[in-house]
């Protein structure tokens, strides 16, 4: 499709279901700064510019390019093929300002969401498909030990969806993450030929990962987990460091008590997410059932105190439909081993 501007594409981009919160996102802006610049009421500075060809879906960017090439005399793409690199400083300052000034509740979420939104921009600058996820242990059981993490915030680029954090679910003692939260060091992995030792489901997508500890005084909170649609993403010692470091920085989005001595981590193997996902998609409603019920039984539940409930009871139900699979399988095998005989 031609356009007679470059506002007008941006219109056409915008339209589609979520880029606006995506492109405002990426760019460190109010969604409603888009709506301005394609109304003209509001002009981009040139750095800008630059920064929306990078977020572009690919099929518009060259178009984008030459469009605002047209209207303006100075280069604006000049250095675009070297994209200017954030200032580290900036994150530093914009996590220390949310750790110190956010409310309790919406502390670790803002926290994970700049950070998450920078890596996005720093590990995958020319957008070939990256995403990122915060993975949490999930609290102790009744005996004292951690059996399963759990995904919570994330972000991607295509093909994954921007915003993930509602594709959450339970990782065990066969994903990337149990493994790097149970050794508490990092790992990186090429899933089409990944060793062995390293326990490592692909999804859909996923080329290669890497999962990053998030620690702190010889204590574990979860990992940060990165997946790529290029392989070997994660094998150059600049990308192995970058995740590493953010990793760190999200130490900042966790109270003291989140964090657990590796000696109470038993993570467990759990079911594949086609399996989990029957399970985890009652999870919204579950919460409203909650929080009715303790409220008319006048014991009232805060909405994270509802969550966290509801999370334990889905980790439950989780677990007791691996060990139905185990068993299912163990009476499988035996009734083929009775049929031989």
């Amino acid at each position: 499709m031609a356009f007679q501007s470059w506002r007008e594409l941006l219109r056409e981009v915008i339209a589609a279901p979520g880029e606006k919160e995506r492109l405002a996102g990426e760019l460190g802006l109010n969604a409603m700064t888009l709506t301005r610049w394609v109304m003209g009421e509001t002009v981009p500075r040139p750095l800008n510019l630059q920064r929306l060809r990078r977020y572009l879906p690919q099929e518009y960017r060259l178009q984008f390019e030459q469009l605002v090439r047209a209207e303006y005399a100075e280069p604006i793409f000049s250095t675009e093929d070297a994209p200017a690199v954030e200032s580290g400083v900036e994150l530093f300052r914009s996590v220390l300002e949310a750790r110190t000034t956010s409310a309790d509740l919406a502390r670790s979420w803002t926290i994970s969401l700049r950070v998450l939104q920078h890596a996005i921009r720093q590990l995958d600058p020319e957008r070939e498909g990256i995403a990122i996820v915060v993975v949490r242990c999930m609290p102790p059981a009744s005996d004292g030990l951690i059996h399963s993490l759990r995904e919570t915030e994330g972000q991607g680029t295509p093909p994954w969806e921007s915003n993930l954090s509602h594709k959450a679910q339970f990782l065990g003692a066969e994903s990337l993450a149990g493994h790097v939260v149970s050794t508490m060091r990092p790992e990186a992995v090429n899933l089409v030929s990944a060793p062995d030792v390293v326990p490592a489901l692909p999804t859909e997508h996923e080329v290669s990962a890497m999962a990053a500890p998030i620690v702190f005084a010889n204590r574990v909170a979860g990992c940060v987990l990165v997946s790529s649609t290029q392989p070997n993403y994660f094998i150059s010692q600049a990308k192995f460091t970058q995740v590493t470091d953010y990793a760190l920085l999200l130490s900042l989005a966790f109270e003291p008590g989140e964090f657990y001595p590796p000696e109470r981590i038993n993570l467990r193997v759990l079911p594949t997410p086609s399996i989990q996902r029957p399970v985890l998609d009652q999870f919204q409603q579950r919460v409203v059932t909650r929080m009715q019920e303790s409220s008319a039984a006048e014991r009232p539940l805060s909405r994270a105190q509802a969550e966290l409930a509801v999370w334990q009871q889905l980790e439950a139900e989780v677990m007791a439909s691996m060990f139905v699979l185990e068993s299912t399988g163990r009476n499988t095998k035996e009734g083929a081993l009775d049929e031989q005989r």
